[in-house]
């Protein structure tokens, strides 16, 4: 007789009824049966609603509605809303229970993690050399960035993260009752503080909030996460033997490949509250977080290595460190690893002083000199981890001193490479008015892009500066140069890992880069007419036409001679980013990441031609419309050479806190990015390079996509006004969920809106329309031409071109996501029915056609047939997601018709908070 084949889900259900209890009984307890009847009566409703999709269902659920009072309406929301987020907690833990589970069991390494990309590279013949080398040139680098998107407090966040260690900590030992029962309390307990937290913020985040949220990240996960993730991978490397020789004792440690990078306090696009003063705060705060770790483990590190001379025989080097120590208490005076760890106490307490004006939790035992760079402090750390070695105890080296000396290397005193990025369009207008007041040129902003790029490349090879401090400049030209500046003083304080990279938005001319160059020459940045630059001009490029042109600009720039010299002085290594957001705003998804495709095969060529190393700069939203989705698999299906190694992504809004909040997932997170890198860089074949009838059917797909996006988004008249009507972009824009405006511009126009609240809009509203649109016409169109040949040629696509599939893959999540007869109720708002029935229509027959479509071409019968995990997890949501939208709807109605107090625009922003909660990504 077979066993019984085990329920792997059995313990996620038992979660979730497990704190659904728990939030009922909260509810019960502080607002009353009557409040617990109604949030009740409403889910059934919302139920039966989702699965018949009838009439009476939906009048039944709308009659619900219309009866609730303003505090009532705000009781279930707040219910629904939190148990969004308690799922998600559930869902999160079930996640690394199985991923301990297969680890336990010794199962063959999962794909993603850095075993099993080894295991692959040397199965498939790659010397240990070789694969050495890629780590040796290799980066690998997610960029935080402060854009829109979290709509979480902190205090909210802190309570979840408490029941996620109680839930964690039920799973993972064997609880006695008396711990079971505490354990319980705990969780009831987390769950009526969540209950009684505030959701909303009540003040609109400045960018100093952005920062500090943004650093929680590193408490949570990056300080102490990162350190282990490289010794796993060391010990990997040294498991496999792939370990090289040329020290004199012991294997080779790698180096820092894989760090954090941050726009958040360095991005300027559009956001005016980013000034000079804002970014010496960033850097300050930043590296305050790193000391303040660094002095911590110190301290815990002196508990741990309390070895007395007499027993040991330690080097002559760390007898020298311990004799330097102001540590004079005679406990400690045969104690020489003990007397060395206070001194470089010392030491760092004196450089938080020097550096930021931060004063350590502990005092030092004595006054030492301040560290004048990170390199020192590492080097004093070297001195114990070879002394232990020496004397036979290398496996206490191994844990708290190697996972400090690797954070000192990573992070170094100024924890993350702070990007700075600027709109193309500021730069010339800071450049026109240098050149002007120095009498270099009257009008630059006249010239054409030939007479530009001779101007600028005369003006880069003087060292004659532009800028004098006896001219008063605008505002705006003042605030630039002050940036810039405060760059060049603060790579001075902090090391020049700490402002890197400067990036042009909107850039679509050779001009806008040189632009930079010339600005940093201004700042110091670009000095010897060349021979030394301090960042790297990195543009980006954004919209389709953008995209289409960027192979060209680059190939331009390349030829400059006085250009290349300044990539020789950055180790001939150019970055260009691409973003996904605005392409897909302005041309559709199936189009955007067509372009970016090509831009990247293009890219490759230009680069190669020019004999310059390639390194792209994905800007990826949370959402597929905004280029998100598994970023193993998005690696992977980038066109051969386009991963040479060297790759950074942005994470953004809520996708930081689900990657990235619990350790052990942000982790693996990390992992995903580095095993994919050294896949797509080692293990890419040149025979597994699209077929050319492969790109032609592409390109033709995406002509066809382009033209019914763009019919729809921008021909439409009226669209507009339908867009505004029939989401929450209004209400979104008020909401205090961070501090750049959701428009460039005072307007109504689309293509003014920024992509992220575009995106989050749409996806409040359940049509997730940036990430299908376009598609079901395309591909229909393509096979009314082509018959059964073309479905032929498109399964095929699908199955051997790793592109295709993953944008097909990406768009299947989507459209599992959104709801048909939810949107139906939110075109209702439309108030002229003549627009809206001339619009919904089409937007639901695409809606169909693009489900008909891709499961026509997967071979599927139903959406999801392949992702069980994200199939069970809408199953288990949606039911308490889906009346947070009806209640949305209605409380739309009750404020767009004047009725509406502060209590329902209060509603309204909850239903936002829970809707994108429940969705896992709101733009």
């Amino acid at each position: 007789m077979n066993a019984p084949t085990e329920d792997k889900d059995l313990p996620l259900r038992e979660d979730i009824r497990l704190l659904g209890r728990l939030l009922g009984d909260t509810l019960r307890a502080q607002e009353g049966d009557a409040a617990f009847d109604i949030v009740e009566g409403i889910r059934q409703s919302a139920i039966r609603f989702r699965r018949d999709q009838d009439a009476d269902a939906r009048r039944e659920l709308e009659a619900a509605l219309d009866d609730l009072s303003s505090d009532q309406s705000i009781q279930v929301v707040r219910a629904f809303s939190y148990f969004s987020h308690l799922a998600n907690i559930a869902e999160d833990q079930h996640h690394i229970r199985r991923s301990r589970a297969h680890r336990i069991a010794g199962s063959k390494p999962r794909q993603g993690s850095l075993a099993r990309a080894l295991e692959q590279a040397r199965a498939a013949g790659f010397e240990p050399t070789t694969i050495m080398r890629f780590f040796d040139e290799a980066l690998v680098c997610p960029v935080l960035t402060a854009h829109p998107t979290e709509v979480q407090r902190r205090s909210t966040f802190s309570s979840q993260m408490a029941i996620a260690r109680l839930l964690d900590e039920r799973s993972r030992i064997a609880l006695t009752p008396e711990e079971l029962s505490a354990n319980n309390e705990d969780l009831r307990r987390a769950v009526l503080t969540l209950w009684q937290t505030r959701m909303l913020r009540r003040a609109k985040l400045s960018v100093t909030d952005e920062i500090v949220n943004g650093l929680s990240y590193y408490d949570y996960t990056f300080l102490t996460e990162l350190p282990r993730l490289y010794g796993m991978l060391e010990d990997e490397l040294g498991a496999l033997g792939l370990t090289r020789t040329d020290l004199a004792s012991g294997p080779v440690e790698l180096p820092c490949f894989l760090r954090i990078g941050s726009w958040i306090g360095g991005d300027r696009d559009g956001n005016p509250f980013v000034t000079a003063e804002v970014l010496k705060s960033a850097l300050r705060l930043q590296s305050m977080r790193a000391l303040g770790f660094y002095l911590d483990e110190v301290h815990q590190l002196g508990s741990e290595l309390p070895i007395a001379e007499g027993l040991v025989e330690v080097s002559p080097e760390l007898t020298a460190l311990a004799a330097r120590s102001p540590d004079n208490s005679p406990h400690r005076a045969g104690e020489p690893y003990r007397r060395a760890l206070t001194g470089i106490y010392a030491r760092l307490a004196a450089t938080a002083e020097a550096l930021d004006q931060f004063e350590s939790e502990r005092a030092p035992l004595g006054s030492a000199p301040a560290y004048t760079a990170a390199g020192e402090l590492a080097g004093e750390l070297d001195v114990l981890h070879r002394s232990l070695g020496n004397h036979g105890s290398g496996l206490l080296a191994r844990g708290r001193l190697r996972r400090l000396r690797r954070a000192v290397a990573v992070f170094g005193f100024h924890l993350a490479s702070l990007d700075l990025r600027q709109n193309s369009d500021v730069h010339e207008r800071t450049v026109a008015e240098l050149l002007s007041a120095a009498g270099a040129c009257a009008d630059y902003r006249a010239l054409d892009e030939e007479a530009r790029i001779a101007l600028l490349v005369e003006e880069l090879a003087t060292a004659r500066p532009l800028a004098s401090a006896f001219i008063a400049y605008s505002e705006e030209t003042t605030s630039e140069l002050a940036i810039l500046r405060s760059a060049r003083e603060l790579q001075g304080r902090y090391g020049l890992a700490a402002l890197e990279n400067v990036v042009i938005s909107k850039n679509d001319a050779v001009s806008d880069i040189l632009e930079v160059a010339l600005l940093l020459k201004e700042a110091g940045l670009l000095r010897q007419a060349g021979e030394l630059m301090d960042a790297n001009i990195v543009p980006l490029f954004e919209t389709i036409a953008d995209l289409q042109r960027c192979p060209a600009i680059m190939d331009r720039l390349l030829a400059l001679p006085l250009y290349r010299k300044l990539l020789k002085a950055r180790g001939m290594v150019q970055e260009v980013m691409l973003g996904y957001s605005d392409s897909n705003k302005d041309g559709g998804f199936l189009t955007s990441g067509w372009e970016l495709y090509r831009a990247e095969i293009a890219l490759v060529e230009v680069f190669r031609k020019h004999g310059v190393r390639l390194r792209l700069f994905h800007g990826r939203g949370g959402s597929v419309g905004r280029g998100g989705g598994p970023s193993f698999d998005a690696i992977l299906a980038q066109p051969g050479g386009a991963v040479q190694g060297q790759i950074r992504i942005t994470e953004q809004g809520e996708v930081i806190a689900s990657k990235y909040s619990n350790p052990e997932v942000g982790r693996r997170n990390l992992e995903i990015l580095a095993a994919a890198t050294l896949e797509a860089t080692l293990l890419a074949q040149p025979a597994a390079a699209p077929r050319p009838e492969y790109l032609a059917a592409m390109a033709e797909l995406s002509q066809l996509a382009y033209r019914a996006y763009r019919h729809l988004v921008y021909e439409t008249p009226g669209f507009e006004r339908y867009f505004w009507e029939s989401t929450v972009i209004s209400e979104i824009a008020e909401l205090n969920i961070g501090s750049r405006p959701a428009s460039r511009k005072q307007s109504a126009a689309i293509a003014d809106l920024r992509a992220i609240p575009w995106v989050f809009s749409w996806a409040q509203c359940r049509l997730m329309l940036p990430g299908w649109y376009g598609f079901g016409a395309a591909a229909r169109s393509w096979l009314e031409a082509r018959g059964d040949a073309g479905l032929a040629m498109l399964r095929e696509m699908h199955r051997d071109w790793p592109f295709f599939r993953t944008l097909l893959s990406n768009m299947d999540m989507v459209l599992a996501k959104s709801d048909i007869a939810i949107a139906s109720r939110y075109a209702d708002l439309v108030k002229d029915a003549a627009l809206r029935d001339a619009i919904f229509p089409r937007i639901r027959a695409e809606w169909q056609a693009s489900i008909d479509m891709l499961l026509a071409i997967t071979g599927r019968q139903e959406l999801l047939q392949d992702n069980p995990l994200l199939k069970r997890s809408i199953r288990n949501r949606f039911p308490y997601l889906d009346p947070l939208n009806h209640l949305q709807i209605e409380l739309l109605q009750r404020h767009r018709s004047g009725e509406g107090s502060e209590r329902v625009r209060r509603g309204i922003h909850l239903c936002i908070n829970g809707i994108a909660a429940g969705l896992r990504n709101s733009g």
